[in-house]
């Protein structure tokens, strides 16, 4: 029935408004004698916000012009004339008038904004209705589970890490192409172009890798089993891959020499620490320190990797290593990710049997992630272990 109200507007929705206030106006004509002024102005006022709640702001506008004017005929003195007696009167007038336009403004303002806002979550629910339905269609029960949790971070991740970069891509090619109708550019304007194309590509490239990497994780492709490896190789491989990212940053490595073996696939797990190496660079100034550390706590090595960037936010926990999930550009400025990195990455360990964590960061440094990998049992141990088994 509210609904119903709130849908009639013009002419009508200001016809109705002013018939309430004669309405209203009658109904305390009988009371005038036990009244006062401010009793009576309350009383108007709320007639005059029911009507801007319910049918907009123009008949809120219209119901404040009617009660101003039935205000002043009916109940300030003289009566029934539109002079007013006494400073009190004209200071009751003036307060009356002014609330009463200002009220019914307000009040038609957050009507409209209530609108809006409705109209926007039609919106929303029309295109997760659009993505649940596609999900079913594909019969993907998991995604179906998921999609109320991902609607919004994926149509978010899609629409701008992919339309972004291929939109400044056409710029740059297009003004490329166009070079020799407008005379001719610069080398230092083609060059700047240029590298306009190269690092947007990279952006599509790393946007198709991780999700790529994703569906290969869920596919199972990164559980082969575990054989002893260097924990040193790992992090020199992922080190190696990343050096373009890195590029003028200074890694500082620091390993011991009698680090044990780990019991990982060695691969799958440098592609892991590689991610994370990644990530540090890619929120970290150029020429700002990237460090990588490594320690045996108990029947685990644990490696660290901190950088100087700008840190996140405590709050976010272990929901960092979600899917789709970015810090607040605002706070950290790693807004520019696609939040599908680090979700890789624990997806990649948890198979491997470790894990990753965020941590608070040494001195120097804002941001400290921690992996943990099991130590490989010694042939002995392994041996009697079989055995039992």
């Amino acid at each position: 029935m509210l609904e119903r109200i709130r849908t009639i507007s013009g002419w009508t929705g200001i016809a109705i408004s002013v018939a309430g206030v004669a309405a209203f106006t009658l109904i305390l004509l009988p009371f005038r004698p036990s009244l006062n002024s401010t009793e009576v102005a309350l009383g108007l006022l709320l007639v005059v916000l029911a009507a801007s709640t319910f049918f907009g702001s123009r008949s809120g506008l219209a119901a404040s012009v009617f009660c101003i004017l039935s205000f002043n005929f009916f109940f300030l003195p003289p009566y029934y004339t539109f002079n007013i007696a006494g400073v009190e009167n004209w200071v009751a007038f003036g307060a009356f008038l002014i609330t009463a336009l200002v009220a019914g403004q307000l009040s038609g303002y957050a009507l409209r904004q209530a609108r809006e806002s409705e109209q926007r979550r039609l919106k929303i629910e029309r295109l997760y209705k659009e993505l649940s339905e596609a999900f079913e269609q594909a019969s993907e029960a998991e995604a179906l589970r998921r999609s109320e949790k991902l609607k919004s971070s994926l149509l978010d991740a899609v629409t701008h890490d992919l339309r972004t970069p291929l939109t400044s891509i056409k710029a740059a090619v297009t003004t490329l192409l166009d070079e020799p109708e407008s005379g001719g550019l610069r080398d230092e304007d083609r060059s700047e172009l240029l590298e306009i194309v190269n690092e947007e590509t990279d952006r599509l490239n790393d946007f198709i890798e991780k999700l790529v990497g994703l569906a290969r994780l869920e596919a199972g492709e990164f559980g082969q089993p575990p054989v002893p490896g260097s924990v040193e190789e790992i992090i020199q491989n992922a080190v190696d891959r990343a050096s373009r990212r890195l590029g003028q940053r200074r890694v500082e490595v620091v390993i011991p020499a009698d680090l044990p073996p780990v019991a990982v696939n060695s691969i799958s797990v440098s592609e892991a620490v590689f991610t994370v190496i990644d990530n540090a660079a890619k929120f970290s100034g150029p020429e700002s320190v990237v460090r990588i550390s490594a320690e045996v706590l108990g029947p685990a090595i644990e490696i660290s990797i901190e950088d100087q960037g700008p840190g996140l936010p405590k709050e976010l926990g272990d929901r960092i290593f979600e899917k789709f999930v970015r810090a607040d550009a605002g706070h950290s400025g790693r807004g520019a990710g696609l939040g599908l990195g680090l979700a890789f990455a624990r997806g990649i360990l948890e198979t491997q049997h470790g894990s990753i964590r965020f941590d608070h960061p040494n001195e120097g440094f804002m941001t400290r992630f921690v992996i943990t990998l099991p130590v490989a049992s010694p042939p002995d141990e392994a041996l009697r272990q079989t055995r039992e088994v």
